[in-house]
């Protein structure tokens, strides 16, 4: 077989190379949008137009995490050093709303000035390589990972404490995390009690689990609301909207929801004015 007898086989096969190829990511240009979702399988930032969030206004029942967060965001945009910040506590009391609207809340202030960054918890072996990308940019970007936590045998959390505070290289000066969980120490109790009872020195193999919430320099505690609370939450939701009702019927119809669903949270509180518009045939706009 001649080279010109070849040349169109070896054609055909690198053609099929490229195609079983997966494209190249797109070019990260962080001042295309004031959000971004981190995706480490193509190793790019995602712009995201239009963030899932509640104005800040509409957070109730927060007030003193809520001026804790937005001070330490406040200064974080403004080029003066903050702290990374762990929002820990009971599921459905605004952790992810309040760091979303605080975001939003500085933008407003000062426009652009910064980027909001989202990874997923399955994603933080990939920070290292995430933190370098945003490193080499100008705009301040605040990391946002929601929901974060690690089982039993997970050792990413090693690599999380160096990036943090531990390695050479440290925090990038233009970003900040922020984290939300349900665990104050990131660690189930299970976990931390099998490492205390199995360990040679129990003191040091717990050290070894709990210190990664010591990378961070604010935790702020979230708990389950109390009636008033929750009532103030439905209000506010309601008011904002426009979903005319009665203050005794709106109340009572509340309660009903929230005893139904076995809890009072701001979670549950929007998803009562979920249905409420609902039946009042009113778009949340």
């Amino acid at each position: 077989m001649t080279e010109l007898d070849l040349l169109p086989l070896l054609t055909r096969i690198a053609e099929a190379l490229e195609r079983l190829a997966p494209p190249p990511a797109p070019a990260i240009d962080l001042d295309a949008a004031d959000a971004f979702i981190w995706h480490a399988d193509r190793r790019w930032l995602e712009p995201v137009s239009t963030v899932n969030r509640v104005d800040i206004a509409l957070l109730h029942g927060i007030d003193r995490v809520r001026d804790i967060l937005l001070d330490n965001t406040r200064r974080f945009a403004a080029g003066l050093p903050a702290n990374n910040v762990l929002l820990w506590g009971a599921r459905g009391t605004g952790k992810s709303s309040l760091v979303k609207a605080a975001h939003a809340a500085v933008n407003r202030e000062r426009p652009h000035a910064l980027a909001l960054v989202e990874i997923h918890r399955e994603d933080i072996p990939s920070l290292p390589h995430l933190l370098s990308v945003l490193r080499g940019s100008h705009r301040r970007c605040l990391l946002f990972c929601d929901d974060l936590s690690f089982e039993q045998h997970d050792t990413s959390f090693k690599s999380l404490k160096a990036v943090l505070e531990g390695g050479i290289e440290g925090r990038p000066p233009n970003v900040v995390l922020y984290a939300t969980s349900n665990r104050r120490h990131l660690m189930p109790r299970d976990m931390i009690d099998n490492e205390r009872s199995t360990a040679v020195n129990p003191a040091e193999a717990v050290e070894e689990q709990v210190s990664l919430s010591d990378r961070f320099g604010s935790w702020l505690g979230f708990h389950n609301v109390d009636q008033e609370t929750f009532h103030a939450i439905v209000r506010g939701y309601a008011e904002h909207y426009r979903l005319d009702r009665p203050p005794e019927q709106l109340r009572a119809e509340a309660n009903e929801w929230s005893i139904t669903r076995g809890s009072r949270s701001g979670r549950v509180a929007w998803q009562f004015i979920q249905d409420l518009a609902g039946r009042l045939g009113k778009p949340l706009e």
